[in-house]
């Protein structure tokens, strides 16, 4: 077994641990996404807030906050599989407290960049908070029209880790590049979407025709 291969099967031993711990506590699944929730507004306060000489420690910290909210992100769908909590409104309720996430860390940027007076970042972060949010949402409207459209490289997952990288490495200044690929992947997610729904709405539009 290669070393990757024994950290992954390890990862999913101590993940799955967690979620027998949890199954036992009873805890709704709700109840872990919104203590998901709380965490990655923790960490936004620590971006908010990072100022000076500790700007690179806050930083850090938010990085380690943000993976420890990502914990709960991988259990809440676990343990709802695994105590038959599995729910229509669970599901729906687990995207909406995602979107609050992502624009708690965003605006917690926002504040950083506003607060040193660096104007341009501050803009570029609204761009990434309201490019990640069209990511998500084009996905939603998408599917209610055609079914499925997965499409795209800049999911959550990919964000979240760019985002982390950024806020973990900031010593480097990591952080800004971290950004400006986040703008750049998310928009050319989006594109992709629309360009996709348009295709599959066209080929539908042109079957329908067909038939008739």
């Amino acid at each position: 077994m290669t070393w990757t291969g024994a950290f992954g099967k390890g990862s999913g031993w101590l993940l799955q641990k967690i979620v027998n711990g949890l199954a036992i506590s009873k805890i709704s699944p709700n109840a872990l996404t919104f203590i998901g929730l709380l965490i990655n507004i923790v960490a936004a306060f620590f971006f908010g807030f990072a100022r000076g000489d500790h700007a690179v420690r806050y930083f850090f910290y938010a990085g380690l906050i943000i993976i420890g909210a990502g914990v709960f992100d991988m259990v809440d769908g676990r343990v709802a599989r695994q105590t038959n909590q599995v729910s229509v409104f669970g599901a729906f309720f687990d995207s909406v407290m995602d979107r609050y996430s992502d624009v708690a860390i965003f605006f917690g940027l926002l504040v950083y960049y506003a607060r040193g007076n660096r104007l341009f970042y501050v803009g570029l972060v609204a761009f990434v908070m309201t490019a990640s949010l069209m990511v998500s949402y084009t996905r939603a409207r998408a599917e209610a029209l055609i079914g499925s459209c997965k499409v795209g490289f800049m999911e959550r997952p990919e964000r979240i880790v760019c985002v982390i990288l950024g806020a973990l490495c900031n010593r480097w200044n990591v952080m800004a590049p971290a950004l400006w690929v986040l703008a750049f992947f998310s928009t050319i997610t989006v594109i992709h979407r629309i360009r996709y729904t348009y295709l599959e709405t066209e080929r539908r539009k042109a079957l329908a025709a067909a038939v008739r």
